[in-house]
């Protein structure tokens, strides 16, 4: 039987709360927990990312060689860094301008559900700041500029967010989406059968 876990992600710093649980094979590569969360969250996969826990880092390392960069994310996977490193927190950071930094906990480890796919969201609580925003402080000023008709900047940050924002609406549809279309990417293909020999 395939083991999950429960993951539950929660962006730091950052107010209304921005929270997803979910459930991911336990031996997934982290490349592909990067784009479940990127997926959850509604992140544009557009900047660098990388994984910590323990002193560790993953992700893309560099290709040229020139910088002492993360262990590559596509060869390590979640269970690979529960049983090295001995936690169950695990730190991911995207954006190293934003510098958006997420805590990600593993709350359980189960069976699949049969027949279930994964990713498979469980819980979404409130908006993804929006891509390139400048950070936890520019977002507190976006949102508070957004509430606020009257601000100076009111007008100028919808426009450059391209219309209304919700802070506390997570778009579960979307997610969902989301998920369905990475578990039918990640689906295994059907062998195809081998050709019979032909006759000489």
């Amino acid at each position: 039987m395939t083991l999950v876990a429960r993951l539950k992600v929660t962006l730091s710093d950052v107010e209304p709360q921005v929270l997803r649980r979910f459930d991911v094979p336990l031996k997934i590569k982290l490349n592909r927990l990067h784009d479940v969360i990127q997926a959850a969250m509604g992140w544009t996969d557009s900047h660098l990312y990388e994984f910590r826990a323990g002193g560790v880092g993953w992700g893309v390392p560099d290709p040229d060689g020139y910088c002492d960069g993360p262990l590559p994310a596509n060869k390590t996977s979640l269970l690979d860094v529960l049983e090295d490193v001995g936690t169950r927190t695990i730190h991911y950071v995207y954006d190293f301008g934003d510098n958006w930094h997420h805590v990600l906990k593993v709350e359980k480890i189960d069976d699949a559900i049969p027949g279930a796919a994964y990713p498979r969201l469980v819980r979404a609580i409130g908006a993804c700041p929006p891509e390139d925003v400048g950070g936890f402080p520019s977002y507190a000023d976006f949102l508070d500029a957004i509430a606020d008709p009257k601000h100076d900047e009111h007008d100028r940050m919808l426009e450059w967010h391209g219309g209304q924002f919700d802070p506390d609406e997570a778009d579960i549809g979307r997610i969902l989406d989301n998920f369905e279309r990475l578990a039918q990417k990640w689906a295994q293909k059907p062998r195809k059968p081998k050709a019979a020999p032909r006759r000489l």
